[in-house]
């Protein structure tokens, strides 16, 4: 995770469109990044990203990439697939916008309750 949270801005945004009640919608600065993120590999053991691609949109500093995160559940040793479409705002080498889209109904049943992060 310390790779992908210096990839964001001093004050870079993760945007959740799609949170449950009770998960953040908007994290916001580098710092928050961090916190937020840290401790993801205690959650998820993210092992694979698949079925990937990524559209080119007319702002040269936007992406919109569609993919599949293979992850195990570490609490129960449960697999995790599902389909992620991240839309990054990169306009000078960091993260500024990270926008996350994902069905929280079905990572809250993979995760068998628990906590909800994209």
């Amino acid at each position: 995770m310390p790779g992908v949270i210096a990839l964001f801005a001093d004050d870079g945004v993760m945007g959740f469109p799609f949170a449950p009640a009770g998960q953040p919608s908007r994290i916001t600065g580098r710092a928050a990044v961090h916190d937020y993120l840290i401790d993801y590999p205690a959650i998820l053991d993210v092992r694979e990203i698949t079925e990937v691609t990524v559209h080119e949109t007319t702002d040269p500093a936007v992406l919109v990439a569609d993919f599949t995160a293979g992850s195990v559940v570490v609490a129960s040793d449960r697999p995790y697939r599902l389909r992620y479409v991240a839309v990054p705002t990169i306009p000078d080498g960091h993260i500024v916008h990270y926008r996350d889209y994902w069905n929280p109904q079905a990572a809250q049943d993979l995760l068998g309750g628990g906590l909800v992060r994209s």
